[in-house]
């Protein structure tokens, strides 16, 4: 198979840019950083169009997004990943504008609420839940972007999941202590 024209990689890259900037925000945590990440992978794929064996063309530009992410962050180490991401500035679902104060609030507490429980995951849940819910990758797309095994993807997904759920279920109130 031949390598990609330039032209081929930048459509690619243009069609699937918001995927590319999503992953890239999530995994460093601020628009610049992901920007740069983003410009990285678009190079890094004219550079290795040749490598393309066909298939799947997002799945291996979301590769190549994630890699500059993580070469991004090789100085900082793993526990700069783990904890990158500044969620509160992502995106979250419209509010109507006739929605009433009270409603307003309590999307905007329960949105914070997710997005701090989201951040506080490993990033090898991050990223995967991000791929799966966000970018709605199939399991064979995620396993090919990470490079791991689908029972790898189902299984993080799982626990994923599992995590954030129990990280956003309300807690038991604390008893008093006072013998009633």
């Amino acid at each position: 198979m031949t390598a990609p024209a330039p032209a081929v990689i930048g459509e690619l890259a243009q069609r699937h840019l918001d995927a590319a900037y999503n992953l890239g925000h999530w995994l460093l945590g601020n628009p610049a950083d992901a920007a740069d990440a983003v410009h990285d992978a678009f190079v890094r794929a004219l550079r290795s169009a040749h490598t393309f064996a066909g298939g799947d063309a997002r799945t291996w530009w979301l590769a190549i997004v994630r890699n500059c992410c993580l070469a991004k962050l090789g100085g900082r180490g793993r526990d700069a990943l783990h904890g990158a991401a500044d969620i509160t500035q992502m995106g979250d679902a419209p509010i109507a504008a006739n929605d009433d104060v009270e409603a307003r609030i309590d999307h905007d507490q329960r949105h914070t609420q997710l997005m701090r429980a989201l951040r506080a995951l490993p990033v090898e849940f991050r990223e995967t839940l991000v791929l799966r819910e966000i970018e709605d990758l199939s399991y064979r797309e995620i396993a090919d972007v990470l490079g791991v095994p689908i029972g790898t993807v189902m299984s993080r997904l799982a626990r994923g999941r599992a995590l954030l759920q129990r990280a956003l279920a309300p807690t038991a109130p604390k008893e008093s202590g006072h013998g009633v």
